[in-house]
């Protein structure tokens, strides 16, 4: 690599902190107050396969939420735990909670998209919030929610959670989640282009839509087959002409979405390469998150070691000083562990294996394994 050539590692670099920046600084959080919450406005939605060790909590953080919940219905999709037995018990507490129980899964349908269907169809309120088991809210946040889509005039608002992250995997790993998102997703652009369907993001966590629009949208039934459900929905709402918006929940909303290095992999390994849909957009971001995020720390090992030219130390000393700064700049938005910025490198080295064998097992026709279903890239197990 020339001399000249390599300082264009840290010029483009600048570009990715600029975007990051503007995000950190710039990108809405929760607007307005639940002054006069709307009484019963509000179905919360909570698809449960095996979720025996997180249901109850999820459970009653929304019991916690007050007059703008109308009605709590979880369904159970062919678990094989306890999920059903805990659920039940709580109707007892407050009687706004209703188990349904999920019909076999159809072909052509992932297993999250047809249980938001059923729900849906349960659901009788104007607005339904879909929460993902392991997702907690806090205090009053259904109603700050909903005052939230109000203020932006959206009828598809999802708040990305804060991350609770307590193990040595979740915190070396789970932060590169928001780095992959908010070094290339403008976030407050979203806002300037609202017409724009590639700007739609959403997170599974935590999603609220007006019932009337979500089935203008086609529902669950448009986004079937996807694992990546949550951001092509969100794509596909802005494509009919609905108006979607995505906040920085993280002072609603709090998930811990993965307790293990296991758990990280199968997680990641589901949704990286269906985030993409075809190869060679995904390994278009693999050079770049390889050429980008991880050449610079390589060569500046090896000039430092002398063996490589010790003229390129300038700048890739300067690169890898730039991506470092951009998780800086991440890790205080979204309050990550600040240690983890030190690892970087081993970080994106364990991201690229996971990306790759997510690819591999897609194509191989393997496929990508998630609570104990299969999917490839053609048809879900049933089950």
């Amino acid at each position: 690599m020339s001399m000249e050539l390599i300082w264009l590692l840290p010029g483009l670099l600048v570009v990715f902190l600029g975007v990051a920046l503007w995000t950190a600084l710039a990108w809405p959080a929760a607007r307005g107050t639940e002054n006069e919450p709307q009484a019963g406005a509000i179905s919360v939605l909570i698809p449960a396969r095996n979720e025996e060790h997180n249901i109850a909590s999820c459970l009653q953080s929304v019991m916690a939420q007050g007059r703008s919940v109308g009605e709590i219905i979880v369904l159970d999709d062919n678990s094989t735990d306890a999920t059903a037995r805990i659920v039940s018990a709580l109707t007892e507490q407050d009687s706004r909670i209703r188990l349904i129980r999920g019909t076999k899964l159809p072909a052509g349908w992932s297993g999250k998209c047809w249980a938001c269907q059923q729900l849906a169809e349960a659901a009788g309120s104007p607005w339904m919030l879909y929460l993902d088991a392991d997702t907690r809210l806090r205090d009053a946040a259904a109603g700050r929610i909903l005052a939230t889509a109000t203020h932006f005039r959206c009828s598809l608002l999802s708040c990305w959670p804060g991350m609770d992250m307590h193990g040595f995997w979740e915190q070396l790993l789970m932060p590169l989640l928001n780095f992959l998102t908010f070094t290339m997703y403008p976030a407050p652009l979203a806002y300037i282009r609202e017409d724009d369907a590639s700007l739609g993001l959403a997170h599974g966590a935590c999603i609220l839509m007006r019932r009337e629009e979500y089935y203008l949208a086609g529902a669950h039934a448009a986004v079937k087959d996807q694992l990546f459900e949550d951001t092509k929905l969100a794509r596909h709402w802005r494509e009919q002409g609905l108006r979607g918006c995505c906040i920085d929940g993280g002072d609603l909303v709090r998930v811990r979405m993965y307790d293990s290095l296991r758990a990280i992999f199968l997680g990641f390994e589901k949704n990286f390469y269906s985030a993409f849909g075809n190869s060679y957009s995904f390994f278009a971001f693999l050079l770049l998150h390889l050429g980008l995020f991880l050449l610079p720390f390589i060569l500046l090992g090896l000039a430092l070691a002398g063996t490589a030219p010790a003229g390129l130390l300038p700048a890739v000393f300067a690169a890898s000083c730039i991506v470092l700064a951009t998780r800086l700049v991440l890790s205080l938005r979204f309050r990550h562990p600040l240690w983890s910025i030190l690892l970087h490198p081993c970080a994106e080295l364990l991201l690229l294996a996971i990306a790759l064998n997510s690819w591999w097992r897609t194509v191989s026709g393997r496929g990508v394994r998630w609570k104990g279903r299969t999917y490839n890239a053609a048809r879900p197990e049933a089950g």
